[in-house]
């Protein structure tokens, strides 16, 4: 098989979760250019309605549906949804999320819980659906889950609040993913996970306005990721290419857990 045949996704029916903006929109784009129809799913159908938009504009085909990912039992429906518009599900992009800033003593438990659901618990759930309805059956699929380098190494850093709870729950992910990867091996289901360093998002505006140049300087790299930094990692995962890839973490962060 040619290498461009390997990376082509022409076909395939993508779900990205928390793809209306940020990563999730960054990942839609690059898989929408390799030929994927893309489902996004997310909280707000304004921000769901600007993505599509744009996606449009590419010339990629989009579906989108307004979940609460938070909510587990809503997230069957929201799949159905997508399988009756678009067909069965060949990627699952698990990339919906949220941060909580608080040190260790003062955090809220509601606010553990609150990312824990989001991070972690949906990204079950959605894998245990999308996994039962279409991947499992025809014994084919890609799982990409989005983690984060939090969940490989402690933030140690006085100069911002802790995140102890999304530190937890991306670490959480990894296991996860490789527990997951193991055990629908059988099923040549791949299953593995980005871990990006610090890219300017909505979710990050607060930190990068409070850390300034710090933020770059951080990575050997000496810079923030860009708009274009995880679509090729993201293709590949969710590619044949990638067919004795399974159970990994990447990270893709400027070098920062290379020293």
């Amino acid at each position: 098989m040619s290498v461009r045949k390997l990376f082509d996704l022409g076909g395939r029916v993508a779900l990205v979760t928390g793809g209306s903006r940020g990563l999730g929109l960054q990942i839609a784009e690059g898989l929408g250019e390799m030929g994927a129809k893309v489902a996004l799913t997310a909280r707000k159908q304004a921000e769901l309605d600007e993505a599509r938009s744009h996606l449009a504009k590419l010339g990629i085909e989009s579906l989108s549906i307004a979940c609460d990912m938070s909510d587990a039992a809503a997230i069957p429906a929201m799949v159905d949804k997508t399988i009756a518009a678009l067909g069965p599900i060949d990627i699952l992009v698990n990339n919906a999320g949220t941060t909580w800033g608080a040190n260790m003593v003062e955090h809220p438990m509601d606010a553990w819980k609150k990312v824990i659901d989001l991070n972690l618990t949906a990204m079950f759930a959605t894998s245990q659906e999308v996994g039962r309805r279409c991947m499992v059956p025809r014994r084919a699929g890609k799982i990409v889950n989005i983690a984060s380098i939090l969940g490989l190494v402690g933030s140690n850093d006085s100069a911002r609040p802790g995140t102890i709870a999304y530190n937890t729950s991306k670490g959480g992910v990894i296991s996860f993913t490789r527990s997951l990867a193991a055990e629908w091996a059988q099923y040549d289901i791949n299953v593995n996970a980005i871990a990006p360093g610090f890219f300017p998002t909505k979710m990050t505006k607060g930190l990068m306005e409070m850390l300034g140049e710090r933020v770059a300087s951080k990575a050997p790299l000496n810079r923030v990721g860009g708009p274009e930094d995880l679509k090729g990692i993201a293709v590949l995962l969710a590619s044949d290419a990638c067919a004795f890839i399974t159970g990994q973490v990447i990270a893709v962060d400027g070098g920062v857990t290379a020293v």
